[in-house]
């Protein structure tokens, strides 16, 4: 069966029973509308992370030991900089209770001053004492208060625990994955709110103030930021209705494609929530692009639709031969859109997958919502003789314009047109290529650089010698091992050596604390802070740490080395990273192997790798599906071509743009550039699919193209330039991956337009020299 025919009988089914089509479409909506209502913001930690990555395989292998990388770090300060006094000391007590007692959280794990782990040791005549920093029976009098900072100052603790200026102290802490309580899976966005609500806003005062930083914050910070994409939505709704309505000159025509465009978020979000899913903040921007794409395939279709009324058809009649002019090419359009979104899936992390079955089930039922429902409702429109006058008359300016961007497709401009493109194309490539693959600012990159958490980021990072961005090289090794001298020099040696790369603030491991601890057992004499080679004085050393310190398992098998870094910057992470995969194989060996990795900073070398591994395959997915359904619906190679080109030279440029922009490729931005190409394709199939007939029939280049642009050319202007409105609009957002997605997709709407009108004739022209 051809595909006309086949489209005839679509024709012939959707047309004689209109009414049942708008019955069924009416009480699906209402049921997916149902659905919608439930759809639930989902952010799960283990969504953000490549699982399947090797990294990941050793940080879920050692969680149960060493915790995850899920951590929050809450630095409690005191406004007058000194933090011994009562006031300070009791307030610090009850943050300390309130989060340990927050659901959702390791209380193994959490460590602060009034930790019971939190322990000092020192030397005196008869040998060692010790105890916790803050003793049981500890009054924040004058006396209780220089006995603890004296604690403090002997368990070696300032700069981790307490700032280095004594103006702030530390509290750490877990989230587990499930909730011991409830057996349920820890809501990140609820224990976000919970930070807030139970712990800042209930103990800071214009003494004290708390700074909290975390993945768990930094989701709800985002989360918080995300619901004014709601207002960004209705925004784009008004901005498009009065594009809309500014394009057809009437109110009904600017109903009917912005109420099935949002038939198709509608139904989009009620599938997701069939199918199980929630919506994380990234993917909350997916259903703008949904409706976007909808006015887009919507605009053409009344465009059609009301030129053939003009022409003298009936408004069924017009709307038939409307939707069997333009499924087709729609269809292709929409599909290369949905295939290229679900190339995606080759990412394993489950937020990028998220997003890509959001966006395709999103640009799948716009096939439905748009090419199929908008036609038979077109067919029920009464258009006025005022408007049919209108359209029929052609507009003289309207006509001078088209003809003059027809020369396009003559060979005295292509060629140069093709010689400027070559040239843009070498200089957006040859940038392209420093495009650094992760974050390149310090702080949350999703979010802007003065927002509360990234301010309270820098003072944590300011104050202290550690941060959130930590990572962990597991070392694993025999059972034992921190009696063994030669296993724990390495150790000593590796840390050493990690501790002068660039980047590296500090690094702790059990080697380092023994050496203390050893020289504590000399009468503190500095000169004794060794490892000691003897076994018995070794096992004297390591004995004292205990496995809640993070240092060491039950058996001694696994040490892993803390290193802290200056910040999460891609250069950062990949200097780091490259350096412990070099010491760590020149000092291992079979029984010792220096493995990455775990904290928070492992997590994100993982999830860069992955990113930059799956940036190529991508791409070739998405354009091998363009190619692939371009051949399938223009069954020629030339044709295919002039479409690709000008897509794969806006991709290019894209990158060109995010370096030039200093904007990494990240979990955040890699999907753009397929989205990019997805929605940019259709320009190309919606004027080479007006040609290619034209062209078959003998008529000249120049000719065909001016047919094209008179047909199609001010729907496809109309929705470059409407799509390029409403995204600009983001730049304006809280969140700052929604700034740089706003400024990508701006472009990416804008150019690929040109391209299409300018770069695709241009093409043409050398293709099909035979037209002339």
């Amino acid at each position: 069966m051809s595909v006309n025919s086949l489209v005839n009988k679509i024709e012939y089914a959707l047309f004689r029973h209109r009414l049942a089509v708008l019955v069924i479409f009416l009480l699906v909506t209402i049921g997916l509308l149902i659905k919608a209502t439930e759809i639930k913001l989902d952010a799960a930690f283990t969504k953000n992370i490549p699982l399947q990555h090797e990294y990941m395989q050793i940080y879920q292998e050692h969680a149960e030991d060493f915790g995850g990388a899920n951590n929050i770090l809450i630095a409690v300060c005191d406004n007058s900089g000194d933090i011994f006094n009562p006031t300070f000391f009791d307030t610090f007590r009850q943050v300390h209770d309130e989060v340990l007692y927050t659901p959702g959280i390791n209380r193994v794990l959490v460590k602060s001053l009034f930790s019971p782990s939190t322990r000092f040791i020192e030397v005196v005549e008869d040998g060692f004492a010790g105890g916790p920093v803050i003793p049981a029976d500890f009054v924040a009098d004058n006396s209780g208060l220089e006995k603890v900072k004296a604690n403090i100052e002997k368990a070696g603790i300032v700069g981790r625990m307490v700032a280095d200026d004594y103006s702030c102290a530390m509290i750490t802490a877990q989230l587990l994955e499930i909730d011991s309580e409830t057996g349920e899976a820890v809501d990140t966005l609820e224990f976000a709110v919970a930070l807030e609500q139970n712990i800042r806003a209930k103990y800071q005062s214009e003494q004290i103030s708390l700074h909290i930083i975390g993945f768990a914050k930094m989701v709800g910070d985002v989360a918080d930021g995300a619901k004014g994409v709601v207002l960004f939505f209705l925004v784009a709704i008004g901005v498009t209705a009065l594009m809309v309505y500014f394009f057809s000159k009437s109110v009904m025509l600017t109903v009917l494609p912005i109420a099935c465009s949002l038939i198709a978020v509608v139904w989009q979000m009620g599938l997701l929530t069939v199918l199980g899913f929630g919506i994380d903040p990234m993917s909350i921007l997916v259903p703008f692009l949904v409706f976007a794409i909808g006015v887009s395939h919507g605009v053409q279709m009344i465009n059609s639709t009301g030129k053939r009324v003009a022409a003298g058809m009936d408004a069924k009649t017009a709307a038939e031969s409307s939707f069997r002019k333009l499924l087709v090419p729609g269809g292709v359009a929409l599909l290369s859109d949905t295939v290229g979104f679900l190339t995606l899936l080759i990412i394993e992390i489950g937020v990028i997958r998220e997003l890509a079955i959001t966006a395709s089930l999103g640009v799948a039922v716009i096939i439905l919502t748009n090419l199929i429902l908008l036609p038979v409702l077109m067919s029920y429109v009464k258009f006025s003789a005022a408007y049919k006058a209108r359209v029929a008359t052609p507009s003289v300016k309207a006509e001078k314009f088209w003809y003059a961007m027809s020369a396009f497709a003559t060979r005295r401009y292509a060629y140069g047109i093709l010689v400027v493109t070559a040239i843009i194309f070498a200089a957006g490539y040859w940038q392209s290529q420093q495009l650094k693959i992760g974050d390149l600012h310090e702080g949350a990159p999703s979010l802007h650089e003065d927002s509360r958490y990234n301010l309270d980021t820098k003072l944590i990072t300011d104050s202290f010698a550690i941060s959130v961005d930590y990572i962990n090289i597991m070392v694993e090794t025999i059972p034992s091992a921190c009696t063994e001298h030669d296993i724990m020099d390495r150790i000593d040696q590796f840390q050493w050596l990690m501790e002068n790369v660039q980047g590296v603030q500090s690094a702790i491991s059990l080697s380092s604390v023994s050496k203390t601890i050893n020289a504590a057992y000399n009468e503190g004499n500095q000169k004794w802070r060794v490892l000691p080679r003897n076994t018995q004085s070794l096992v004297q050393a390591t004995s004292r740490v205990e496995t809640s310190t993070g240092l060491l398992n039950a058996d001694c098998s696994v040490m892993p080395v803390m290193i802290f870094l200056e910040d999460h910057k891609a250069e950062t992470i990949e200097r780091v990273v490259s350096a412990a995969k070099k010491y760590g194989a020149e000092l291992g060996d079979e029984q010792t192997q220096f493995k990455l990795a775990s904290g928070p900073a492992g997590v994100m070398a993982a999830t860069n790798e992955a990113v930059s591994a799956a940036q190529q395959p991508m791409m070739w997915y998405v354009y091998g599906a363009v190619i692939v359904l371009c051949l399938l619906s223009f069954r020629s190679v030339r044709a295919t071509i002039a479409v690709v080109v000008p897509l794969y030279v806006v991709s290019v440029l894209a990158m060109a743009l995010m370096t030039k922009l200093q904007i990494g490729l990240t979990v955040s931005t890699l999907p753009v550039i397929a989205l990019g190409v997805g929605i940019g394709v259709d320009y190309g199939i919606y004027i080479l699919s007006s040609m290619s007939q034209l062209l078959r029939d003998g008529m000249p280049l120049r000719q065909a193209y001016f047919e094209a642009l008179k047909e199609r050319g001010s729907a496809v202007l109309f929705t470059g330039i409407t799509l390029a409105i409403g995204v600009s609009t983001w730049v304006f957002s809280a969140l700052k991956f929604q700034v740089d997605m706003g400024i990508l997709l701006t472009f990416m709407f804008i150019v690929n337009m040109l391209g299409a009108v300018v770069v695709l004739p241009a093409l043409a022209a050398v293709f099909w020299r035979n037209n002339r």
